[in-house]
């Protein structure tokens, strides 16, 4: 009898343990989960952390007040146009050894739109917008980094070169639409109040609304048509002086029309690598929720965003590439 007792004392540490092992795993995975979360939610800004009104780009290791009129008119060198639109020109230019761009006012006419782009810049600085470097109002021009990897139209061509093929893996795909669902996510909770992005009323258009970074992340650049929602007062979005139309427009301008556009940009961005189709396996039930015709019953960009980290979390959890960290 008190054999038996002894090999039933001896056997509880070795549950103990057991169990302890198993619980300090589950520990493990959650914090590896965890981690890919954060990762997902926003990448490490490259800029630092500047007060509001600085920048920081390049090799730079301080940060510096946003240039004014006299640095813009004296030290940034124009050397090439490489964008036009009716709101504003685009010109590659130079300021002290690090390429930049040169946005000026195309016509007066449109003066309202860029300086409303030109605040929206200014109040949205972040990990999910283009850098401000610099600004004159008196001559309708303001400065940004530059970002030779162009819009994101350009993804296919760009992963196509033979220097980023390594990187047209649904890793890095999945991950830039996950940014691009938290770039929106911000938007409609950004310190500007909610934000819908009217000037996107087609796929082209959508992408051309953000750059490709040059290590590879998103950033949203054409902030010239942001107005804000006011629930409150009950007021909506107004989409320039009329209307607009196009097959990403529904009836009711309000942030759920961002919330519309997901599904496609997400096709776009996933092209047809392999592992891609697992991605949209696992986004269906999200993506038909997204395209419902009743705005108000569309999930919003955080509840998108859930699943989508979910989701990531979860395939690189199970399928991890070698270089995948490295991206991150």
């Amino acid at each position: 009898m008190a054999k038996g007792v002894s090999s039933t004392s001896r056997s509880v540490p070795v549950v103990l343990v057991c169990l302890g092992a198993l619980l300090f795993a589950n520990v493990l995975i959650y914090l590896y989960i965890e981690s890919l979360y954060q990762i997902s939610e926003t990448h490490v800004s490259p800029h630092g952390d500047c007060p509001p009104g600085h920048f920081k780009m390049g090799i730079m290791k301080n940060c510096s007040p946003w240039l004014q009129c006299p640095a813009v008119r004296s030290e940034v060198r124009k050397l090439k146009m490489i964008g036009q639109g009716a709101v504003k020109q685009v010109f590659l230019s130079e300021w002290r050894g690090h390429k930049v761009a040169l946005s000026k006012l195309s016509t007066p006419e449109y003066r309202e739109d860029f300086l409303h782009g030109l605040s929206m810049l200014r109040a949205l600085q972040g990990p999910h917008v283009v850098l401000l470097v610099g600004l004159c109002l008196e001559d309708h021009t303001f400065v940004t980094e530059y970002q030779p990897l162009g819009s994101l139209l350009n993804l296919d061509a760009v992963l196509g070169q033979e220097k980023y093929r390594r990187l047209d893996t649904w890793q890095t795909r999945l991950r830039l639409a996950l940014e691009y669902v938290s770039a929106l996510h911000y938007l409609h909770n950004s310190p500007a109040g909610t934000r819908v992005m009217c000037d996107s009323n087609d796929l082209g258009k959508t992408l051309s609304q953000f750059l490709l970074t040059s290590d590879f992340h998103l950033v949203a650049n054409d902030l010239d048509a942001l107005p804000a929602v006011d629930r409150a007062r009950g007021r909506l979005a107004k989409c320039g002086s009329r209307e607009l139309r196009g097959d990403f427009l529904m009836p009711g301008y309000d942030e759920k029309t961002d919330v519309w556009k997901i599904p496609d940009v997400a096709r776009f961005l996933l092209g047809g690598v392999p592992g891609g189709d697992v991605a949209h396996f696992h986004l269906f039930q999200i993506h038909g929720e997204c395209k419902r015709k009743d705005p108000a019953q569309r999930p919003s960009a955080r509840d998108v965003l859930g699943v989508y980290r979910t989701v990531y979390a979860n395939m690189m959890k199970d399928n991890p590439s070698p270089g995948s960290r490295d991206m991150l």
